[in-house]
């Protein structure tokens, strides 16, 4: 579990978030939406400590990120994995070299371990016979699945994942999202999801954090999303067509 305290950004004199407070669960898709220009990126960067916050605390499973000691740091760092927009493979290596990469970095067991761990978690995302293959010689969502492998090589606790949707089809989108899921409940992950994609929040949010001009506005499942009230929410969400007509089929618009 992920907690954020009262925490506060600012860029200058600029506040970008405004007293944060936040639970996402563990063994859950804990998904983070609101408008470009929100907060929501910045506040998973104070979380994951990119960004050091003026006030307010970020606890991981009960521990202060912000005020460990740099090994403690690193341990935490070594139990987080990223999923990132672009997939963000390194093009001059295969496909099973990227998903070697962090444990080659991190890892502390003998090179046939850590074969034996890259392979198995491409085999997890359903990707096998590629390991020698480029990036470049696979599709944007054969990518993502290498980029999910890669973010789970080191058995993490928590996930972060940006945009995992950005330039696939909605077909391979749903198949990414149910994967994410997966992973999530089996590895009994905490993952926090950034998102724009309402078709995702539907498939895969268990609980659902709308920021909005910096605040945490609103924080909920997806059932309560369909029935909120909350103006700005419905602003947000009605700009998807396939809200609107979630929500009349259900008798709510």
């Amino acid at each position: 579990m992920i907690e954020v305290k009262n925490l506060s950004k600012k860029f200058g004199q600029v506040p970008v978030l405004q007293d944060i407070n936040a639970v996402f669960a563990k063994g859950r898709v804990n998904q983070v939406i609101g408008k470009s220009g929100s907060g929501k990126s910045v506040l998973c960067k104070c979380i994951v400590g990119l960004h050091v916050p003026e006030e307010g605390v970020v606890l991981y499973d009960g521990r202060s990120f912000h005020t460990l000691e740099k090994e403690e740091k690193r341990e935490v760092r070594q139990e987080i994995g990223m999923l990132f927009q672009s997939s963000a493979l390194f093009d001059s290596l295969s496909v099973l070299e990227n998903v070697l990469f962090p444990l080659r970095m991190f890892a502390t067991m003998a090179e046939s371990e850590m074969l034996d761990r890259a392979q198995l978690c491409l085999k997890r995302v359903n990707i096998e016979g590629k390991d020698k293959l480029f990036p470049s010689e696979i599709s944007g969502g054969m990518q993502k699945r290498v980029g999910i492998a890669r973010a789970i090589a080191m058995n993490p606790q928590y996930l972060f994942v940006d945009e995992p949707n950005s330039g696939l089809d909605p077909q391979t989108s749903i198949v990414i999202d149910n994967l994410i899921n997966e992973i999530t409940v089996e590895y009994g992950m905490t993952t926090i999801m950034i998102t724009h994609d309402m078709n995702s929040v539907m498939e895969a949010g268990d609980n659902i954090l709308f920021i909005h001009e910096g605040k945490a506005w609103w924080q909920g499942t997806r059932q309560e999303l369909l029935v909120s009230d909350n103006p700005e929410l419905n602003a947000f969400i009605f700009a998807s067509g396939l809200m609107r007509k979630v929500r009349e089929a259900m008798g709510k618009g």
